[in-house]
């Protein structure tokens, strides 16, 4: 959370005053300003330290500090986080295995979260990865109104990438 001078730490001559309710109080001397914030048991705090002249609000600092990181705080309790969820298929994969997958897969989508499918490649597997390739494109397929390809399938040593973000839905 970003600090602000207060009181005797503001350095300048002059400052522009805001009072408690918000209504200005002009520009006045930052000694005045201070004596005035003292009068009401409150604080001169510098909001404005860019402007000509500065700009300082005579407030309650530490409630008002407090209720910035209650703010802060709920706002980061609220925001999304997303994480990238892996899942491995072989070349070989039976159906079974695959139709788990892929629920796992459309769980994680559903969940917001984005989906990196890999294929690895074992031996001579290698020599044919436009098998891995076709798997990659099934699952597009089947997730098609679930997910979008965020990133096309590469090759990448021994293994195929593919990543997949879900659908944003427009509400």
């Amino acid at each position: 959370m970003k600090e602000y001078l207060t009181n005797e730490r503001i350095r300048a001559k002059q400052v522009r005053v805001v009072g408690p309710d918000g209504k200005q109080l002009g520009i006045m001397d930052t000694r005045e300003a201070l004596r005035l914030a003292q009068e009401q048991d409150l604080d001169l705090v510098l909001v404005g330290p860019n402007a000509d002249p500065p700009v300082a609000r005579i407030m309650d600092y530490s409630k008002w500090r407090y209720e910035q990181q209650m703010a802060e705080k709920e706002a980061r309790k609220k925001a999304k986080r997303t994480e990238v969820k892996s899942i491995k298929f072989r070349v070989k994969i039976d159906e079974h295995d695959y139709q788990t997958k892929l629920g796992h897969i459309k769980r994680f989508l559903q969940e917001g979260h984005k989906v990196k499918v890999t294929i690895m490649f074992r031996g001579r597997e290698m020599a044919h990865p436009e098998l891995g390739e076709k798997i990659l494109n099934r699952v597009t397929e089947d997730l098609k109104n679930l997910a979008v390809v965020e990133m096309k399938p590469e090759m990448l040593g021994r293994d195929m990438n593919m990543l997949l973000a879900p659908v944003k839905v427009s509400a």
